[in-house]
C-alpha cells in the first residue's frame, strides 16, 4: 500500500527563530505571518524547540503572578514544572521560552503516523526533518487533514488497483467498490475469509477514507488453517 508523505503536505516556507532571537521578536514573527507555533533552531538547522502562542501567553501570566523575588532565584521545593514555568516568566529570547526537546516527524513518514503523534503528545503542528535531522517543513493539523480532500474517484481506483490487483492479486472485478464522500462500501463474495478480512482492512487504512461499510461475504472459513495454508492471492486452499 501506498501511504501519502508528510513531505507532500507539509510548508516549506517555515518561520523559525534561533536561540537567541529577542521575545518581541518571536511575538513579531508570530503576529505578521499569522501563525501560532514556530521552531527554534541551531546553526545547522538542527531544531532545539518550539514556540508556541501558549507559550507566550504563558510567559505573560507567570511573569504578572511571579511574586517578588527574594536575594537570588531561588527553585527549591518546586517542582521540574514549576521550575520551568518559573524560568519562562523572565524568558527574553526564544532559547529560553521553547519548549524541549521538541516533537518532530521526518519528511517520509506517512500522514497517518504524523496524526498519530500529533495527538498521541498533544501537539497542534510538527517540525519536518529530513534523513540528517535537519528543518526541512512544518506541518499542522490542517495540512494532514488535506489528505481527506482526495477525488472519490481517486480513492476508488487506488482500493483496486493496490488492494484487489497488486495485494490480493484478484482480478478488478472481484469485488465491487463505490466511494461516496469518502466512505468505502466494498459488496461482493470473495474465495476466502481471509481475502474479505484483508480487504476491510486495507481499505480502511487507504488515505482519504473516512470509514468502509463492509458488505462482502466469502464461499470458504480459512481462519482455522495454519498461516501458511490460507489463501493467497484468490487461490483458495488446497486439499489436507
Amino acid at each position: 500500500m501506498k501511504h501519502h508523505k508528510v513531505g507532500s503536505v507539509m510548508t516549506t516556507d517555515v518561520i523559525r527563530a534561533e536561540y537567541a532571537t529577542p521575545f518581541k521578536e518571536v511575538v513579531r514573527l508570530l503576529a505578521d505571518r499569522r501563525v501560532s507555533g514556530l521552531p527554534v533552531v541551531d546553526d545547522d538547522d538542527k531544531v532545539l524547540g518550539v514556540i508556541s502562542e501558549t507559550d507566550l501567553v504563558s510567559r505573560q501570566s507567570e511573569a504578572l503572578d511571579a511574586p517578588a523575588p527574594r536575594r537570588r532565584f531561588r527553585f527549591t521545593g518546586l517542582t521540574a514544572r514549576a521550575r520551568r514555568q518559573s524560568a519562562k516568566s523572565r524568558a527574553f529570547s526564544a532559547g529560553q521560552l521553547m519548549t524541549a526537546p521538541p516533537v518532530t516527524v521526518h519528511a517520509e513518514e506517512t500522514i497517518a503516523e504524523a496524526a498519530r503523534t500529533m495527538a498521541q503528545r498533544h501537539v497542534e503542528r510538527l517540525p519536518v526533518l529530513d534523513e540528517e535531522d535537519r528543518l526541512v517543513g512544518i506541518v499542522t493539523r490542517r495540512d494532514l487533514l488535506q489528505v481527506f480532500l482526495r477525488p472519490d474517484a481517486d480513492i476508488r481506483r487506488e482500493v483496486i488497483d493496490d488492494v484487489l490487483v497488486r495485494t490480493l492479486r484478484l482480478a478488478p472485478e472481484a469485488m465491487d467498490v463505490f466511494v461516496v464522500e469518502g466512505v468505502v462500501t466494498l459488496t461482493g463474495r470473495l474465495e476466502c475469509r481471509s481475502e474479505k478480512e484483508t480487504a476491510v482492512a486495507l481499505a480502511r487504512g487507504t488515505d482519504g477514507v473516512v470509514t468502509v461499510i463492509d458488505q462482502l461475504t466469502y464461499r470458504f472459513d480459512d481462519s482455522r488453517l495454519p498461516p501458511g495454508e490460507r489463501s493467497r492471492g484468490g487461490t483458495p486452499p488446497g486439499p489436507r
